[in-house]
Parts: structure tokens; C-alpha cells; sequence
């Protein structure tokens, strides 16, 4: 680990991580990591020494220039730092990628320099590609480990996935084994329209995260992002006769599956949202 001026004493920080290559389909959850580096002013902390890591062949460095003179940067891991306006909680932002070797040890340091930072909670992003209508609001399944029951909280779609796993699975249950509270979601991104950036993607997951750190974050021109994206995919469908078919089918079966949602339900989210914005606690004439 190489550390910057020493390691900062935090408020009862929460960490969220993301990482390039297999768990960041449409690089939507390290844009979200990016995202929040920059409205939140964060500042580099640590960073994972990545000799032991990572195959330069596959993550080569990169030489920049800075004022004329030419550096190295290294393929890595780095922890920053952010205090959100409000907040109660500090914010530690990790942004890396998938290492190539030795995960168990990897997962080993970062838990470590979390563990120094005094982080109370672990909450790993990543993005998988899906059968689902661009339309939609996308989905977010996840898992929760540790003490939290964050699980009916945020009523978090638990996923029953069996297979290969990338990092972030490696992460939370190494995570589970320190005893650190840890929950990952994964936002499911429209396979047909995968290539990067997809900014509803990471919309979605910046909600999530918003119910669990209970505060607003700037979403900036995400919002606006999303729906040129969705009027780009939209505008793609009607040129190919195949793929509007196709749309068409997960449209139909993602309506058979929708329950709507009750008064009440719609009553707490919305009191929710009211809250994070710093307004009342319900619902007042003229809402709806």
C-alpha cells in the first residue's frame, strides 16, 4: 500500500467499490465511483501497490504528460475520500480494476486499508448484462452479508446466480469473513445495447445507493444522458425490423411481471425521497 500524508480519521465512513473488466458491463458501475469523485470533490488517499497484481501485458501502463514531463501510471486500485454536504456518514470511493492474480491477498489488502479507515460498511457495484427492455426501469438485484438487514430495507431483489465470479464476489465474501457488513447490486444492462457509457445504468445504481447512504447525490446531466440514450437505442429498433421483434417480446413479458405498486408503498418512497431532498415527511396537496 502506498499512503498519502497518512490515512485521514473518518466519520463512521461507508466504502463503495467498483472495478473495470468483468463486473462493469457498459462500464456502468465505475462511472458510478467517477461520478462521485467529481461531485463530491474526493481526494486519493491510498492506492494498492500493483506489482503483485496485475499482468502489465493485459493492463498495461500508460505514459501521460504532466507540465511537459513524462510519467508512468499503473494499472491499480485507489481509495479517496469524500465528506457529501449533509452527510452524516464520510464517503470512501474505491476505484480499480479486476486484478489478474493472487485475489485472495488482494481482497486481503483493500479490507486492510478499509479496515484503517475505519470503514463500517462495504457496498461493491457492478453491472451485468440482461434480457431486459431498455424502456424500463433496469433492474438491480444484490446480495447482503453481515449483521445489516439492509435486505428488507431497501427491498433489495436477491439474486440466486450460480457460477463464475468476478472480483466483487470475491470481495463481499471476504468481507463476510472479516465480519465487515458488505452488500453489492448489480444493475442489469440490455445486452443488445451494451457498449459504453450507458448512463441509465448507472442513474439506477446511484438511486440505490442514495436509500443507503440517505442523502441526495448531484446526478448532474444523468438524467438528460439517459434519455438521449434511450431515444439512440429506440432509434436503432426502427431501422432493424429484428431487434424491435425482439423489444417488442421483452416489453410484453416484462408487463406480465410488473406489480404495481400500493398506496402505502408508494406513500414510503415517496417520503423517502422527500427526505433525502430535504423536504417534509409526506406527501402535501397538489403532489399528486
Amino acid at each position: 500500500m502506498t499512503e498519502f500524508d497518512g490515512l485521514p480519521v473518518l466519520r463512521s465512513p461507508i466504502a463503495i467499490a467498483a472495478f473495470e473488466g468483468w463486473n462493469d458491463a457498459a462500464d456502468a458501475s465505475t462511472a458510478v465511483v467517477e461520478h462521485l469523485e467529481q461531485v463530491w470533490d474526493a481526494r486519493e488517499v491510498a492506492v494498492v501497490d500493483p506489482e503483485e497484481f496485475y499482468d502489465f501485458q493485459v493492463n498495461r501502463p500508460l505514459i501521460t504528460l504532466v507540465e511537459e514531463e513524462r510519467r508512468i501510471e499503473w494499472p491499480s486500485t485507489r481509495f479517496l475520500v469524500a465528506s457529501p454536504p449533509g452527510a452524516k456518514h464520510d464517503v470512501v470511493l474505491i476505484r480499480g480494476i479486476e486484478p489478474s492474480l493472487r485475489w485472495r491477498t488482494f481482497c486481503g489488502e483493500v479490507l486492510e486499508i478499509c479496515h484503517s479507515l475505519g470503514v463500517e460498511k462495504l457496498v461493491l457495484l457492478g453491472a451485468l448484462l440482461a434480457d431486459v427492455p431498455y424502456s424500463r426501469p433496469l433492474p438491480i438485484s444484490g446480495t447482503v452479508t453481515g449483521r445489516s438487514a439492509a435486505q428488507e430495507k431497501i427491498k433489495l431483489t436477491p439474486t440466486r446466480y450460480e457460477g463464475p465470479t468476478g472480483i466483487v464476489g470475491v470481495l463481499q465474501e471476504s468481507a463476510r469473513r472479516a465480519e465487515l457488513d458488505a452488500m453489492s447490486f448489480w444493475v442489469h444492462v440490455p445486452h443488445y445495447a451494451s457498449n459504453p457509457p450507458c448512463p441509465k445504468a448507472t442513474l439506477a445504481l446511484l438511486h440505490r445507493l442514495e436509500e443507503v447512504l440517505d442523502l441526495p447525490v448531484p446526478m448532474a446531466d444523468l438524467a438528460e444522458e439517459s434519455a438521449e440514450w434511450e431515444d439512440r437505442v429506440r432509434a436503432a429498433a426502427a431501422q432493424d425490423a429484428e431487434l424491435a421483434e425482439y423489444l417488442r417480446d421483452l416489453e410484453e413479458r416484462a408487463g406480465d411481471a410488473i406489480k404495481p405498486l400500493s398506496g402505502d408503498e408508494i406513500a414510503v418512497e415517496f417520503e423517502k425521497y422527500l427526505r433525502r431532498r430535504g423536504g417534509s415527511h409526506g406527501p402535501t396537496h397538489g403532489t399528486w
